[in-house]
């Protein structure tokens, strides 16, 4: 069951008179008690779709479609009524912790601020709340009082996911939660986080470029390539059975796969080219790939985005 549901999500940036498309009809949906991985090369618009569903989109942006949660579409919501979703029903863990906490504040301060800008808490409760959340995430409760310099890569990602969790929301977004972290280190914060997430029976969308975090946490992976969503499939099924030549690409160039890159680069999200987004580095393309931008079919319990499959099934 979806709790959340986007619907032709275009985000549409004015970037010096270029429009820059970032999303550009995003159809996704998160299900209840779901961790579903957002996974595309760097700059393909993942990190402005979490952002979209947040909210927190820059002045110079268009934004069309819909984001359905609980009823309501989000792009519709008062900013005070995005206030009170915002934490309590979807958080988001940004990228970087070094840079997403704040470092004048203690780290105790920066997770006590949560319980008392949302649920009123007193300076004392909300104190307590905070002291808990860093021993449920691993973190010694009498380094409250230390700042963000203080702690390691790991120890960071550790405070910034009791801030992401401390209301205990719906929805979890987590915006490349384990950059330049170690193997140990990442795979402990991935332990964590996962562990955390399921006993909660809470929601995650995970964003992501990395497939072994991807693989190593998601139910469902959807693939985002300039812009658009190229295949959405259960974990296990699109790492073994990948459909899209995208996808492909990306599995073929993981160390265990010899390497392999995908020729070329990605295009511009102001000038894409014509027809399927995918055609100039696509090994399989024919005519009809740079002249028709191909929808996504529907193939069981996944989508694909490719003309290759345009006579398997009937269009999603």
């Amino acid at each position: 069951m979806s709790l959340l549901r986007i619907e032709g999500l275009r985000v549409y940036f004015n970037a010096r008179g270029r429009i820059v498309k970032a999303n550009n009809g995003v159809d996704l949906d998160i299900r209840e008690n779901e961790i579903l991985g957002l996974i595309g090369e760097t700059g393909c618009g993942k990190s402005i779709l979490g952002r979209a569903i947040m909210g927190l989109l820059s002045e110079n942006v268009e934004v069309g479609g819909r984001i359905i949660y609980k009823g309501e579409n989000l792009l519709d919501l008062s900013e005070d009524r995005m206030r009170q979703i915002r934490g309590r029903e979807i958080a988001m863990m940004l990228q970087n912790p070094s840079t997403s906490l704040n470092p004048v504040l203690t780290v105790g301060e920066q997770i006590a601020e949560v319980y008392r800008c949302h649920n009123d808490a007193t300076r004392e409760e909300a104190k307590r709340k905070a002291s808990n959340m860093l021993e449920l995430v691993g973190v010694d409760s009498k380094r409250m009082c230390e700042y963000p310099h203080q702690f390691s890569g790991g120890m960071k990602q550790r405070v910034m996911i009791a801030i992401g969790l401390a209301l205990n929301p719906r929805i979890l977004i987590a915006d490349e939660p384990t950059t330049g972290l170690d193997s140990s280190m990442k795979n402990q914060v991935l332990d964590l986080m996962s562990e955390l997430i399921r006993s909660r029976d809470m929601s995650m969308l995970l964003i992501t470029h990395d497939l072994g975090v991807a693989r190593r946490m998601c139910d469902r992976i959807a693939v985002m390539y300039a812009g658009e969503l190229v295949e959405i499939a259960p974990a296990e099924k699109i790492l073994s059975e990948p459909k899209h030549p995208y996808t492909q690409g990306l599995l073929d160039s993981l160390p265990r796969m010899g390497l392999k890159p995908i020729p070329g680069a990605s295009p511009s999200l102001s000038s894409p080219p014509r027809g399927c987004k995918y055609n100039p580095r696509c090994r399989y393309k024919g005519d009809e790939c740079s002249e028709k931008h191909p929808d996504m079919i529907r193939l069981g319990d996944s989508y694909v985005r490719c003309i290759l499959y345009k006579n398997d099934k009937s269009k999603a």
